[in-house]
């Protein structure tokens, strides 16, 4: 009696093809999420200068002229520049190894909306959109910003 011990060539071979593809599926969407976990850090930089905007719109009844009377941070982060406002919008800026990862579509911004025209009356909502200016790709973004 002569029993056969291990595996055959053509099992290994089929193991290594499903695995094969399962990291040729897993890579990519890997590669996805960790741009997505950064540019969460636009979004918070944003999101602490939205603070400051609104604060500042809802004591004085306009919008201000720049960040810095707004009171936005002037500190960036390792993955963003510091907040600008401009035209009623924040806008932030990847840098170092996001905007490297992003290429050129490396600006989110945050807008509010309001009742009105932004004289007067409380803000509404705040779009992140690209209508709003924002150039990141869809895919890395918030879904209330896509």
């Amino acid at each position: 009696m002569n029993k056969q011990h291990g595996f055959t060539l053509i099992e290994l071979m089929i193991v290594v093809a499903i695995i094969g593809i399962l990291a040729a599926i897993a890579i990519p969407a890997y590669q996805d999420y960790t741009v997505r976990s950064k540019v969460t850090e636009l979004v918070n930089a944003a999101g602490v200068c939205k603070t400051t905007v609104a604060e500042y719109y809802q004591a004085k009844g306009v919008m201000p002229t720049d960040a810095t009377i707004a009171g936005c941070s002037d500190v960036g982060t390792a993955n963003s520049k510091a907040p600008t406002f401009s035209s009623n919008t924040i806008f932030v800026d990847a840098t170092g190894g996001l905007a490297n990862q992003l290429g050129t579509n490396v600006t989110y911004a945050l807008k509010p909306a309001c009742a009105g025209a932004c004289s007067g009356p409380p803000i509404t909502s705040w779009d992140c959109t690209s209508a709003a200016g924002t150039k990141i790709l869809a895919k890395y973004l918030p879904a209330s910003c896509r």
